[in-house]
Parts: structure tokens; sequence; C-alpha cells
């Protein structure tokens, strides 16, 4: 019986995605050959797994993303003794925007992380279900096809915070972010109740800014500070409709030197745990 469910899970590639294109096509021979090999036709391979013939079909010609659950099945059917499960994380890192593969690998690769946010949470701090509801209010409306890839994308960027050797990650948040109840009141708790959690990690250190504050670097709007081992610095900046990567240096020391001080003009990170402990009771 085809699963029709899994069938329409799966998207199309994005022909401007290059990078994804490529990883795709590739995992697709890889199934086309080992088919071949197995002397199964396309059909005969779909109800093997619980796929339609198209949607194997369009998995081989690299024009469809398949889930890792299909990986796994082809992998069992077919006999390929693990290599074609090997490819599920490829294809789940295929699956995200670019962009947003490209800021996770520079997350990776920093041995400093920081942040300043003015108008909603950073995303590494973000519960699955607060991150959801950002998306799902976005206008113009995203597809619920693009909402789980966003929402996915994000929750698999926080596997920083697990990764050795451990990344210093410091946050500053503006009071708003922590008060907006965003997603109803049972998901601000949780997001709250899930700040808590983070901000004791001992490589990690939340602050929060007071809205009562009179003087403020960060007025220029949000961004991120990543640092590497060789001693360089990049600065990410998030705008309405499009992102910047800072390389030039005269301009990443410009974030540095905000950075630093709207961290000294911020609560300190146990001032500011306190102050969730406290938005937390009243919500």
């Amino acid at each position: 019986m085809v699963d029709e469910g899994a069938e329409e899970a799966d998207r199309d590639v994005e022909p401007e995605d290059d990078d994804s294109g490529a990883v795709i096509a590739a995992v697709g021979r890889q199934v086309r050959l080992w088919r071949e090999a197995a002397g199964l036709r396309a059909a005969e391979l779909g109800a093997a797994i619980g796929y339609g013939e198209n949607q194997v079909y369009k998995v081989e010609v690299g024009k469809r993303i398949p889930k890792p659950e299909f990986l796994d099945r082809a992998d069992e059917v077919l006999g390929a003794g693990g290599k074609l499960a090997a490819m599920k994380k490829d294809v789940a890192e295929a699956r995200y925007p670019k962009k947003v593969r490209d800021l996770a690998r520079l997350e990776r690769e920093a041995v400093e992380l920081g942040s300043y946010s003015n108008h909603n949470l950073h995303g590494l701090l973000q519960t699955e279900e607060y991150a959801r509801a950002l998306y799902e209010m976005r206008r113009p409306s995203f597809s619920a096809d693009q909402i789980g890839r966003y929402v996915a994308a994000r929750m698999a960027r926080q596997e920083i915070f697990d990764a050795e050797p451990l990344r210093m990650l410091t946050f500053v948040l503006e009071e708003v972010t922590v008060r907006r109840p965003l997603g109803g009141r049972a998901v601000a708790r949780r997001q709250l109740e899930h700040i808590l959690h983070v901000g004791r990690l001992r490589h990690v250190e939340i602050q929060v800014m007071p809205t009562d504050r009179e003087d403020h670097a960060g007025m220029g709007g949000q961004f991120q500070l990543l640092k590497f081992d060789d001693g360089t610095a990049v600065a990410h900046w998030e705008g309405q409709l499009s992102n910047r990567l800072i390389s030039d240096p005269k301009e990443v020391r410009i974030i540095e030197l905000r950075y630093g001080i709207v961290r000294a003009q911020a609560l300190t990170p146990r001032e500011s745990l306190a102050f969730v402990e406290k938005v937390l009771g009243e919500t």
C-alpha cells in the first residue's frame, strides 16, 4: 500500500539552490543504481517501501527530496547495507534553506557566539512551539511545508549547546522578548522555563536589557557575533527581507564594541535569570 501521506510530506528541490540540488541528485543516482542492481522496477520498489512509482522516479532524478523513512526502507529492501541510510544526514541538511545552512555552518565553526535580540528571542533559545508560532504569524503566510522546514532547521541548529568542545554562548535579550506571550500563555511559560534551563548551563550566559534603560548601545538593531579559533570574527545581521554577513574587520570591530557596551548596560546573568523567573511567575 502506498503511503500517500509520506509522499505528500516530501518536497521538490528548489532549482535556485545549487548546493541542495547537487546533494539530492547524488542521492537519487545511488537509489537508482541500487534499485537496478536489485532487478526491481520503480513501481516495485515503491510498492515495497510504501511510496508511489512517480515518487520513486522523482527521487531518482533529483527532483524530490526523500524523507529519512524513504532512505531507511529503500536501504533495507535493496540490501544496501546501510549505504543509503547513511545519506540521511546530508539529505536532512539539504532540506533546509541555503541561508539557514550557511548560518548553521558558521555557528558550528565558531568558538564563541554573542547575540543581541531586540524583537523576538534568538533562534538558538527558542522552543519548537515558540518557533512554530513565529513562522505561523509571518505575512505573507508560509505554507505548512515551509513552516515545517524552517522549524526543523532552527531546532537542528541547537545542537551547538552540546557540541564538544563547549562554545561560549552569550545572549542579550530585550525585556519585551521575554514578556511578549507569542503563541499564547502556555507556549510563553514553556519558553521562559527553557530560557532558565539554558541559562544555567556553564557555558551559557543570558542577560536581559530592561526597557527603562536611558542609555542603550544597541539601538541600531539586532545582530550576532561569531568568533573563530584562528582569531577572526564575523557578524550576522538579519533584517525584514534580507540577511547580511559582515566580515570587514573594521565593521566587525564596531559590532564587537557595541556588544560589549550592550552587555555592560544589561542586567547581569544572575539578575537576568531572577528577572525571567519573576516574569514566569506573572505569566
